[in-house]
């Protein structure tokens, strides 16, 4: 972390900006905002800036930069046109440790100004550390589209309460609980809705209700957390990763996902690879049953999608039968993701008018395939697991019909930045893992849409 985030507090302090540009006016407007005293030294004003000191919102000084201008001041922005001048605004404010701002020179700041999402009081700040203010401008806009006006309005109305909660719920943890039911629930609703009175009735009877404490059984979200990419995870899931005590999670969920988990859950790794289970299904599923009875709200956070062969079925099948509440969050699947990073469509009109998606490892560790269904034209079969099973696969789909050289791409840790896609035939596909160190996640794309990889593929390196 190059610099430390940090919000200050400028309200009546004085603060100095030099420069009387456009550039200028643009920091003026946010300390204006902040409710700086603020004193700006410049020779020539642009016409914005000249409307700001004819409404005597701030104090000008009609000439150029002195050192004596620094005084008693708690923080500088510099934004001429002069390097000389910006250089030495910069060096006299940091020789008496004043923070000071340089426009589009970081090496001359000791402080940055984020973009900024203003939801006053809450305030989001996004920076890239003065390597790209236009980036920090794009995250920005997107987190608008994301965080509701009306979310200032709900931080006033948690401080509002904050202490008449504290009364009422003495655990830390209980108060926690409440609040995320609060901010998730109906009381946030009806104030996004315009209904603030509403809202407030609705807090006041959350409070008074002795019913809002802790229940005694939890819950479980069985999440899907999709190939590995981190963006590819859904708002929900990420909603849910974060009010999460208990994060059971697999193998397959990458390392950036996990770090989107909240900072202070409890972390279990349940990990499964061929042969080699750190917990056997049964446990997993008495595990998550005995935690929700503990009062937890527990994530089970699984790769791609927990409904394609992810065993989610299996785990919420004892959820159920022991009457623990559960959700459930799809996820994109391997087969989605990892086609779509490597540039082939699953489906084609020139190619392929089916997509079948198999498992090349079954329960009792077979490989026994419907092969007659699975060896026709004009369809995609993906294989999930099926990296043991490669001359097998090839072996029998020949046998029961398809050319030897069928189109075949092997996707080797799919939509992560160690992607790596392996273009065979059904043929040539049984000598790959001779010639290769292949290594699971590996998923294997069988048809015709394999040919687009060529022209199509966007992401990764190849081999």
């Amino acid at each position: 972390m190059d610099y430390l985030p940090v919000f200050l507090k400028i309200k009546d302090r004085p603060c100095l900006v030099v420069g009387g540009g456009k550039v200028a006016a643009r920091k003026i407007r946010l300390l204006v905002r902040a409710g700086a005293c603020i004193t700006l030294v410049s020779p020539v004003l642009c016409d914005e800036v000249a409307a700001v000191v004819k409404r005597g919102t701030v104090k000008h000084l009609e000439r150029g930069f002195q050192d004596d201008d620094l005084a008693g001041v708690i923080l500088v922005i510099a934004a001429t046109d002069d390097a000389a001048v910006n250089r030495s605004v910069s060096e006299l404010a940091r020789r008496q440790g004043i923070p000071v701002n340089v426009v589009d020179n970081p090496a001359l700041c000791s402080f940055i100004m984020p973009s900024i999402i203003d939801r006053s009081p809450l305030q989001v700040a996004v920076s890239t550390g003065g390597k790209s203010p236009v980036l920090a401008r794009l995250l920005r806009a997107r987190l608008e589209s994301f965080i509701p006006a009306a979310y200032g309005q709900l931080a006033n109305l948690v401080d509002e309460y904050r202490q008449r909660v504290k009364d009422r719920f003495t655990d830390v943890e209980q108060r926690r609980y409440f609040w995320e039911s609060i901010l998730q629930g109906r009381v946030a609703e009806l104030l996004f809705a315009g209904q603030e009175e509403k809202a407030r009735s609705a807090l006041q009877e959350a409070i008074d209700d002795v019913n809002t404490q802790r229940a005694p059984c939890g819950e479980v979200y069985l999440v899907g957390a999709g190939p590995g990419d981190p963006d590819l995870i859904t708002f929900r899931a990420l909603r849910l990763m974060q009010q999460a005590d208990v994060v059971v999670y697999d193998r397959l969920v990458s390392e950036p996902i996990l770090d989107m988990v909240r900072r202070d859950a409890e972390m279990i790794y349940a990990g499964k690879q061929r042969d080699q289970h750190t917990l056997s299904q049964e446990s997993i599923n008495e595990l998550l049953v005995r935690l929700a009875k503990e009062g937890k709200r527990v994530l089970r956070l699984k790769g791609g999608d927990p409904f394609i062969f992810g065993r989610g079925g299996e785990e919420i099948e004892t959820l159920a039968s022991e009457n623990i509440p559960f959700q459930v969050v799809p996820g994109i699947t391997a087969a989605s993701g990892c086609a779509s990073y490597a540039g082939i469509p699953l489906t084609h009109r020139d190619y392929a008018q089916s997509c079948i998606f198999v498992t090349g490892h079954l329960k009792d560790g077979s490989v026994d395939l419907d092969w007659e269904k699975l060896a026709k034209p004009a369809q995609t079969i993906v294989f999930y697991m099926g990296l043991h099973s490669i001359p097998i696969l090839s072996r029998e789909l020949i046998a029961h019909g398809l050319s030897k050289g069928t189109p075949v791409a092997l996707v080797q840790q799919g939509t992560t930045p160690d992607q790596r896609v392996y273009i065979e035939t059904l043929e040539t596909m049984r000598d790959l893992p001779a010639r290769e160190q292949l290594k699971a996640p590996t998923i294997i794309i069988v048809g015709e849409v394999v040919q687009l990889h060529e022209k199509l593929s966007w992401f990764g390196k190849q081999p």
